[in-house]
């Protein structure tokens, strides 16, 4: 059994339906629903689950920038050139404009983020297994 699997109940929103559109820039099952979906709002708002093991690529938030709000489980974020952090709920992190980085599951944990998210991802390779299997808490 993992640990957290409560999250995949949603622990504050819902946890959504497969993330079938963004499938091929993760590693393993997410899950998204939208939570701010107002045309008038120049930014969006998502609560995405992670299954165990589950990470998305590297990627960068061009002309924008991203905000985590940790709700529930446990993962982890990394920019690139810097040591992963692990993430536990209640963590925020800010990734800024340009800034090449990587979230997602512990290995043995579900996860569970709020992403707020402005400007356009730009997708990259995927994070190593050698990278990931290699976290340490």
């Amino acid at each position: 059994m993992s640990k957290n699997e409560e999250v995949k109940n949603g622990v504050i929103f819902p946890v959504g339906e497969k993330n079938t559109a963004y499938a091929q820039y993760f590693v393993g099952q997410s899950y998204l629903k939208s939570l701010v979906a107002d045309p008038e709002v120049n930014v969006g708002v998502g609560n995405v689950t992670f299954e165990t093991g589950c990470r998305n690529n590297w990627h960068i938030h061009r002309n924008g920038y991203q905000i985590l709000l940790v709700t529930g489980g446990e993962g982890w974020y990394q920019e690139d050139g810097k040591p992963a952090q692990h993430l536990e709920p209640g963590d925020v992190i800010v990734t800024h404009d340009g800034v090449k980085h990587w979230h997602g599951a512990a290995k043995d944990s579900w996860f569970e983020h709020v992403a707020i998210t402005a400007g356009t991802p730009e997708w990259l390779e995927p994070v190593s297994d050698e990278l990931y299997d290699n976290l340490q808490q």
